[in-house]
């Protein structure tokens, strides 16, 4: 057959799997047919040339000579006779097994067009089957990049150009493009299969598979039924809900405003991570459990009830967070069976908002009390703000002015009170000044009134619109200036009539300015100092009639180039016994002015009055040491007193009777109060000896404050008076004398207690100080008058000042001598109607307890 080597036929092929297809026998090899068409050939040429040989061998003999008439055969022409005729059978043989091969493999090659043509039309069949479901398919086979697709989705909008295809994002919504690319790419590099819902841009939704099989990769799209179309739809829409929900959630736990949602039984459903921190929670999860409350009672009992009218709940709430009280925006929505709320810190916007109206209102308190006169116009030309020089200068009502009028209308008022002068030009005047509110710098006119007044008017644009008006009178700057000359006369004229002496140098060391006083007090020549003397001219004049003479100083204040110019006082003695204070002064324009002042007379009384005060010195101490020795001789006596009081009292010498036993509680409490006194005498005599020695140790506040309450607890219920102990921000100890510590809030008290008015609170509190630990008294007492004050803490000087008796005057004499000597200080704060509060302050432990410690 054509095509088909004779020497291969009847030769059946050894092809693997590859090579064959089920049903039809193998092929030849190609090699296989090449071989037997070469052998063929070369067996039929040998033929050809051994059929040649004979003709000439019988022409020879066998000694190489012709033949004549008889033909001899011999050995070799027998071999090549037998050779060629085996190769002339073999090419023979050859020849009929290629046509066998030959026909065998036509057969084969009609059975195999029969089977192509039967896979072609399965393969017509099968895609009719795709086409006839609305559905594609992309197949990746082994390795390769580039899918086939297969299939139509003619009713999917998709396109049909396998390029424009395969770019998902071109002709579908881009979150299903997205997923759809992600999908894909976990199928084929992970095996993952897939099942999902895709929409187009067009809305068609349209439901994909990937599935991973031996060796290839397929993706399938078909269209939906109406049902399952429905249900993707709605597969699409809860998957975003459910983004969409846990984006919102996302969001709310990140949010710094606690958030939360509750169910219908009104407990917590969720919260955010703010919700957990503010209710000091360690997470959200336990916030939930425990069901921590972020707002109080009575809050939530607010929200409920305005849930009853309305859906929607928006105020401003306080609650406690870490320890402060915080203000919150709440907004709480409720549901059909749930109820979410979201609370918003507007603390600092509070404090802003008031710290802005107090700013704004100082600034209006500080123009109002200014006597230049402000008028502040917002963008649309109203007036906003007027101070009282304004309404006083303007003369206008207060109702007027009130109803923001406008400036236009504001100029007409004026002009038609007549107090503005009259212009040539009124409406161009008035639009030229009106032009301020389009200007960008200040501009600036002169007002003449027709009272006579001068005005200088400043027009200040605002950055945000508006105009700032000031009107400042300089009628009297005018009639100063006018009178100015007036007045240097007239200072020529006062100095020269001053009893103090005054020489005014410039920086160049000449004079000035002098008066004839000058020269009169130093003795100096007429006609000496006068204007351009020379300061060593005077310097080397007065030399010699002081016994110091300041005048070098002088000379070296007025000629030095010393960048800080400090003014000096001073009192120099003269040469004839008269003394003179003296002072130099900078003045601003560089000069330097010498005043002289003759105080021969004050000097000897100050010296008198030195010495008076020396004796009463002396006659202190002479009073202490007195003090000191009569209170060490009345304690055996009051001790004495005491115990047979106290004996009295216990009826050891009898039963007493009513009117006795009140005799002896009063010579009890007398004998205590009088204890008290020679203790607090002795105790500062102590103190002013300098001997006295604390006991420095480790102080419990509380215990302290405990005890010294007690210890006044019956004075303060005899007059129906509260005690309110804060020790909130106390530290737990700090290192002083616990006795004088103890005694120290022992006499606070009972000074608060003695002015406090019957059934008030006195207020003993203790914290922390930058530089230690204070401790503060409040009484609502009457106070302390400004005189009283100075001499509050004075010895023996007891005042009474609305108090229920009158003390010795030693009580707060004592508490400033026990406070210093902790290295402490104290302070009062007072004043009408506020009470009376005294602070102590004390270090965290006294200097010297300090020093032994390291």
């Amino acid at each position: 057959m054509p095509g088909v080597h004779p020497l291969d036929a009847g030769k059946s092929g050894t092809g693997s799997r590859k090579d064959s297809m089920p049903g039809f026998a193998p092929l030849p090899r190609r090699g296989t047919v090449r071989a037997l068409a070469a052998r063929a050939r070369g067996g039929v040429a040998a033929a050809l040339t051994l059929a040649a040989m004979p003709a000439t061998a019988l022409a020879q003999s066998s000694d190489g000579s012709p033949l004549g008439g008889r033909i001899s055969v011999g050995a070799m022409e027998v071999i090549q006779l037998a050779l060629f005729a085996g190769i002339t059978g073999a090419a023979m043989i050859s020849a009929i097994l290629l046509i066998r091969e030959r026909t065998r493999t036509a057969a084969e090659n009609v059975r195999l067009r029969e089977r192509i043509a039967e896979i072609g039309n399965t393969l017509q069949r099968s895609e009719a089957l795709l086409n006839l479901k609305d559905q594609r398919i992309l197949v990746w086979f082994g390795d390769e990049k580039k899918p086939e697709l297969v299939g139509s989705l003619a009713g999917a909008d998709a396109p049909e150009d396998r390029a424009t295809f395969l770019a998902f994002g071109r002709w579908l919504a881009p979150r299903s493009a997205s997923r759809l690319e992600r999908a894909i790419a976990a199928l084929r590099e992970g095996g993952q299969s897939f099942d999902l819902v895709a929409e187009t841009s067009k809305g068609v939704f349209l439901e994909v598979q990937g599935r991973i099989a031996t060796g290839h990769v397929a993706v399938r799209f078909f269209s939906l039924s109406d049902a399952r179309r429905e249900h993707a739809e709605l597969r699409v829409e809860h998957q975003q809900l459910r983004n969409e929900h846990d984006t919102l959630r996302h969001l709310l736990d990140a949010l710094p405003m606690p958030a939360w949602l509750r169910g219908d039984d009104g407990r917590l459903s969720w919260v955010n991570a703010a919700y957990a921190r503010a209710v000091e929670a360690p997470s959200a999860t336990v916030a939930m459990s425990e069901n921590r409350e972020f707002l109080g009672t009575a809050a939530r009992e607010q929200i409920a009830r305005d849930h009853l009218s309305a859906p929607v709940f928006q105020q401003s709430l306080s609650t406690v967070i870490g320890g402060d009280r915080r203000i919150f925006a709440v907004t709480d929505v409720v549901g059909r069976e749930s109820s979410a709320g979201l609370a918003h810190d507007t603390s600092d916007m509070e404090t802003i908002r008031e710290e802005h109206e107090r700013t704004v209102r100082s600034h209006a308190d500080t123009l109002d009390q200014l006597n230049t006169a402000v008028a502040i116009f917002d963008t649309d030309q109203k007036l906003r703000f007027f101070n009282q020089a304004f309404q006083k200068l303007w003369e206008l009502d207060i109702g007027f002015l009130t109803s923001a009028p406008d400036n236009t209308l504001l100029l007409d008022r004026l002009r038609s009170d007549g107090k503005l002068a009259e212009q040539p030009e009124w409406r161009r005047w008035k639009e030229n000044l009106l032009g301020a509110y389009r200007a960008v710098e200040p501009q600036e006119h002169l007002w003449h009134l027709p009272d006579g007044q001068t005005l200088r008017v400043v027009a200040n644009p605002q950055p945000k619109g508006g105009v700032t008006w000031v009107f400042e009178n300089l009628t009297e700057k005018i009639n100063l200036e006018s009178r100015y000359n007036t007045v240097v006369r007239v200072q020529g004229v006062t100095l020269d009539n001053l009893a103090e002496g005054v020489a005014v140098f410039g920086p160049d060391g000449r004079v000035r300015l002098s008066n004839p006083a000058f020269s009169t007090l130093w003795g100096l020549p007429e006609g000496l100092v006068k204007a351009g003397t020379h300061i060593s001219v005077i310097k080397a004049a007065c030399q010699t009639l002081a016994k110091a003479s300041p005048w070098g100083e002088f000379a070296a204040s007025v000629t030095g180039f010393d960048e800080e110019r400090s003014d000096g006082h001073g009192q120099v003695e003269l040469s004839d016994g008269n003394i003179l204070r003296y002072a130099v002064i900078h003045l601003p324009n560089g000069q330097v002015m010498t005043t002289f002042i003759d105080v021969t007379d004050s000097v000897n009384v100050e010296r008198m009055l030195k010495d008076k005060n020396e004796a009463l010195e002396r006659a202190d101490q002479l009073k202490n040491d007195f003090v000191r020795h009569v209170s060490y001789e009345l304690r055996s006596p009051l001790t004495t007193i005491s115990g047979f009081a106290q004996l009295l009292a216990q009826d050891a010498a009898g039963p007493l009777n009513e009117r006795q036993r009140d005799y002896v509680d009063h010579i009890a409490s007398s004998s205590f109060e009088l204890e008290t006194i020679v203790d607090d005498i002795l105790d500062l005599a102590t103190v002013d000896a300098g001997i006295m020695e604390l006991d420095i140790g480790e102080v419990m506040i509380e215990q302290a404050v405990k005890s010294a309450a007690d210890l006044v607890a019956e004075r303060l219920r005899e007059h129906d008076i509260r005690l309110e102990i804060e020790l909130a921000q106390a530290p737990a100890s700090f290192h002083a004398d616990e006795n004088r510590i103890r005694q120290i809030l022992f006499n606070l008290l009972s000074n608060a207690a003695n002015f406090a008015p019957e059934g008030s609170a006195i207020r003993l509190s203790c914290f922390r100080d930058p530089g230690g630990v204070a401790f503060a008294v409040h009484d609502d007492g009457p106070g302390i008058a400004p005189d009283v004050l100075d001499g509050i803490f004075r010895r023996f000087e007891p005042h009474a000042n609305g108090g229920r008796r009158r003390g010795a005057g030693l009580g707060l004499s004592i508490v400033k001598s026990f406070v210093e000597l902790h290295d402490g200080s104290i302070e009062i704060d007072t004043g009408e109607g506020r009470g009376t509060t005294v602070i102590c302050r004390f270090p965290m432990a006294p200097e010297g307890f300090r020093a032994a410690a390291e």
